[in-house]
């Protein structure tokens, strides 16, 4: 009986993990597109986001390693008016990229 109650306590247990997993995963990424959404409609219209979407392009493709002029600029003023944005420069470069 103890051996049974403890095989389905890990069943239960087992069969739970995927669906947390899947909402928490889902969760980021909703955050993640609400916040890309947030700075995208915000700097529309900005010069120094406009000028950084090529930077922004290279940034992506290298997985950040290469960080043009104009990316680092439109990266630092939008972490400037938006100290609690909560997401990556990567994705603040595929928001200026979305332009």
């Amino acid at each position: 009986m103890k051996y049974l109650i403890t095989t389905l306590g890990l069943m239960s247990a087992i069969c739970t993990l995927p669906a947390l997993a899947f909402e928490s995963t889902t969760d980021i990424v909703v955050r993640s597109l609400y916040a890309t959404q947030q700075v995208s409609s915000s700097f529309s219209n900005d010069k120094i986001i406009l000028a950084a979407q090529g930077d922004a392009a290279t940034f992506i493709a290298t997985k950040g390693e290469i960080r043009g002029a104009h990316i680092e600029a439109a990266i630092n003023k939008i972490r400037t008016q938006y100290p609690d944005l909560k997401i990556t420069d990567i994705e603040l470069a595929e928001a200026i990229l979305a332009q």
